[in-house]
């Protein structure tokens, strides 16, 4: 029989009742946690079945926003200290089992600081179990007579489950036993001893409504959320003592019909709630928990156990189950015990806890935005993404939010005062997610067979069986001799009353021993009756054998013939069988050649394409390589060539500047030289002309003829044009006559892309010392532009020299033996020279344009 495979229905397929569009609020209940010490201070009370009251302890000052006053939260139920595990399950986790096998998802899931009580909550302690294995209880209490043989159910890699026939189980049964297991002493499995009250408490509940009909098959599996990460804990890892293997993390995937799974999650199927327990304890153990300020076992990572329940009818007859897809029922329950959110400057995490505390606090934080952002769309009709893939928390319960199923949330608060500000986040937290509202889940549709089926065949087979216990053998085969004596044994008369109330009764012994001689009487022609019947059975038996020993001797005769015929046959069977055998041979041998031949060219077509791909590749890289080549020597080639062009403009303005200072220097010598000398003056000592070079310095005389000179500013062509103004801060200011100045000029020490896009023009001011040993100062000018790149660029367009000159100066300086005329001294006055080129220079912005800044300049015209 063909195994069926089924995969988790979203929604079952029927029509859509008119409960699909109803919604159900996130159902959250409040446990409180016994105080460990009896005197210490409390900051929540339990004020009734629904409300607690959370005040703030001494030492904590009312605030004016009133954060610190005393607030009072309703849940949907309150338990106390004293509550009992059993009273919060049946409030609880019951319902959720009940949901779980009339097919329906459930999430269940305890939140609080860290010590709180959420473990205890889930887990238990000895003696007194927790919701966990009490839910497992309930389980296998009410399916436990309705159970599938082990791998009649096969989980798949797909989030699906399929249905193989009876063979194929056994077969798998088989392989499995075979397998060495190892036991302990008495054979039977072992819980560990600390655990093993846990699930000895039994309170027998279970489901009254259950599908008798149906066959039930439960599959475990046990993970953690540790720093954002999934990890298997039933995952078996080969132990390596030299290099031992770290656990690998796991990926969350959506099936096709959108829900989400862990790929790779080893899921076991189990039969019995010590079985399950076993398994949720040998992942226990390897749950991370650590040692903190808060909580000695603090629970550093969010574990999942989820319970998945697979059922399917069994046919008409009662007997297998259905192959159908269509007909497999697949739900989940999931008990979720997050870590304790908490504060690290109480914990004093460092290293390791401080990065877990982080990863903890992160999740929740996350998971506290998707409510929020729900219960906002909810609310206001907003259409906001709920960001679940923000952690792998929220991303793994997406659906329970969207709608696959009922959601409950255990709220677990310390009372103590050094925990107030924690519980009244989270209180807050609570509060908020009772408002958000979780789809119904639609109801599990009908298979339209028979009810009943099941307890039918089987009290038939009872009766069958107890029919032929009693009469030894087929019911049909009776005789009418048989019949006879069974109506002649009903036809007996009934024995009277044989107890005697008085002394002087004489009835009653006289009426029993008429009776029994009756019987006797009966008795005694049954069985005359029996014996003749006997004689005539023997008779008709000798009869019977003698024809028989006739007809056998006959059918020896026959029976030898067939029997030679028969050894043929078996001789040609077995050679035809070991043909048969050697074509199977010889076929599987084929077979196996076309799979390595199939492997081969599967891998040389791979090996094909790859080189294929990298020649491509290649191509492309060396396309991309001569591309860039060309590129590079055509910049190259263009900045040679600009490099060239402005060291030949450089140095034809060097020359140029030089043969016009030499040109200066050559009148200026001519125009000493020429003029004439009428007496040659006394030459002065080299006090007295410094005492008059200083004199002239600081107050020169006015002249009588003309008036005094005015220092003033000359007026900019550009007036008009906003202007950036490069003043290095190594200037030195010179005073000369004709100093320019510029209005409306942004002054700045260092050119920059944002001072460039508001003007117009560009002005650098540069000085450096002349081969006289005097400063000459250039002004060079030039228009700012847009790049295409959206950047700023200057083009240098002119370049003005301004310099301080002493004729005289010079040549007291080249021949400082000769006398100075006195005429001659009076006119020794600096004279302000200004050279003035246009250039064609580009500047891109942001270049630092200092003191020993080279320009490239070319110069076009020579002003004097």
């Amino acid at each position: 029989m063909k195994a069926a495979r089924t995969k988790t229905p979203r929604k079952p397929v029927l029509k859509k009742s008119s409960n699909t569009s109803l919604k159900d609020p996130v159902g959250v209940y409040c446990r409180v946690r016994p105080l460990s010490v009896q005197d210490q201070e409390c900051c929540i009370e339990v004020i009734s079945e629904t409300t607690v009251q959370i005040h703030p302890p001494d030492g904590y000052r009312i605030f004016r926003n009133g954060e610190y006053r005393e607030m009072q939260y309703t849940f949907k139920e309150v338990f106390g200290t004293l509550v009992t595990q059993k009273t919060l399950f049946d409030v609880v986790a019951r319902p959720l089992v009940e949901d779980l096998i009339h097919g329906k998802n459930g999430l269940l899931f305890t939140y609080g600081v860290t010590g709180s009580g959420k473990t205890h909550t889930m887990t238990g302690s000895p003696g007194d179990g927790g919701l966990l294995p009490r839910c497992l209880d309930m389980i296998f209490n009410s399916i436990g007579p309705f159970q599938a043989k082990r791998f009649v159910f096969k989980v798949d890699d797909k989030n699906g489950v399929d249905v193989q026939c009876e063979v194929d189980a056994l077969l798998e049964r088989q392989k499995r036993d075979a397998m060495p297991i190892p036991k302990t002493p008495s054979g039977k499995r072992q819980i560990d001893p600390e655990f093993a009250d846990m699930i000895s408490v039994r309170d027998h509940c279970k489901v009254e409504e259950v599908e008798e009909d149906n066959v039930y098959s439960v599959f475990v599996s046990y993970i953690e959320i540790y720093n954002n990460y999934i990890y298997d804990l039933l995952e078996e890892i080969p132990f390596d003592p030299i290099k031992p293997k770290p656990p690998q993390s796991k990926v969350l995937r959506e099936d096709q019909n959108h829900n989400m799974y862990v790929i790779g999650c080893t899921e076991v199927e189990v039969k019995s709630t010590e079985e399950a327990f076993e398994v949720f304890w040998r992942g226990q153990k390897k749950r991370r928990i650590a040692n903190t300020q808060l909580n000695r076992e603090s629970s550093r990572s969010h574990s999942v156990f989820m319970i998945k329940l697979a059922q399917a009818p069994l046919d008409a007859d009662g007997d297998n189950v259905l192959q159908e897809r269509e007909q497999i029922t697949l739900s989940q329950l999931s008990l979720v015990d997050l870590a304790g959110s908490e504060r690290t400057n109480r914990t004093k995490a460092e290293g390791n806890r401080l990065r877990e505390a982080g990863n903890i606090n992160q999740s929740l934080m996350t998971l506290r935005t998707c409510i929020e952002v729900l219960r906002e769309n909810q609310m206001y009709g907003t259409n906001k993404m709920v960001p679940y893939r923000d952690s792998k928390l929220t991303h793994l319960f997406k659906n329970y939010f969207d709608g696959e199923g009922k959601v409950r949330m255990i709220v677990c608060v310390n009372p103590k005062a050094e925990d107030y500000e924690e519980s009244l986040q989270v209180m807050r937290f609570a509060e908020m997610t009772q408002e958000v509202e979780v789809a119904r889940p639609v109801d599990k549709p009908l298979f339209g067979l028979t009810p009943g089926r099941r307890f039918r065949n089987q009290a038939f087979k009872d009766e069958l069986s107890r029919k032929l216990e009693i009469r030894g053998g087929p019911i049909s085969g009776e005789t009418e001799e048989q019949s006879v004596a069974e109506m002649l044994l009903q036809n007996f008369p009934p024995l009277p009353s044989c107890e005697l109330l008085d002394v002087n009764d004489d009835q009653t012994l006289p009426r029993l021993i008429e009776v029994l001689e009756k019987r006797h009487k009966m008795r005694q022609m049954l069985s005359e009756e029996f014996t003749k019947n006997v004689l005539a059975f023997k008779t008709m038996l000798q009869e019977f054998d003698s024809s028989i020993v006739s007809k056998e001797n006959y059918a020896q005769g026959k029976l030898t013939e067939k029997e030679k015929m028969i050894a043929g046959q078996k001789m040609e069977i077995e050679r035809l069988e070991k043909k048969t055998k050697t074509l199977e041979y010889k076929i599987e041998i084929l077979e196996k050649t076309t799979t390595i031949y199939e492997e081969d060219k599967r891998n040389l077509q791979q090996e094909l394409e790859n080189k294929s791909q990298k020649l491509q590749r290649q191509a492309s890289d060396k396309r991309r390589l001569e591309a860039r080549l060309q590129g590079m020597v055509t910049e190259t080639t263009m900045k040679w060539e600009k490099e060239c062009e402005r060291r030949v403009a450089a140095k034809q303005l060097e020359m140029q500047n030089k043969l016009w200072v030499k040109d200066e220097k050559l009148k200026q010598l001519k125009a000493i030289v020429t003029e004439p000398k009428n007496e040659k003056p006394e030459r002065p000592s080299r006090e007295k002309d410094r005492e008059k070079a200083f004199q002239r310095s600081v107050s020169p005389p006015p002249a009588p003829t003309a008036p005094p000179v005015r220092l003033r500013h000359r007026r900019s062509r550009s007036a008009g044009e906003r202007w950036v103004d490069h003043k290095p801060p190594s200037n030195v200011p010179t005073e000369t006559v004709m100093q320019p100045h510029v209005p409306h000029a942004i002054t700045v020490a260092a050119a920059n892309e944002k001072t460039l896009a508001k003007c117009d023009k560009y002005m650098l001011t540069h000085q450096e010392l002349a081969s006289d040993g005097e400063i000459e100062t250039k002004l060079i000018k030039g228009d700012v532009y847009r790049t295409r790149g959206g950047g700023q660029a200057v083009q240098f367009t002119d370049i003005e020299t301004l310099k301080q000159e002493s004729p005289t100066g010079r040549k007291r300086r080249s021949s400082p033996s000769s006398p100075t005329p006195p005429e001659d001294a009076a006119e020794s006055e600096w004279t302000d020279v200004e050279t003035r080129c246009s250039v064609a220079v580009e500047m891109r912005a942001g270049s630092n344009l200092g003191p020993g800044y080279q320009h490239h300049a070319q110069p076009k015209r020579r002003k004097p």
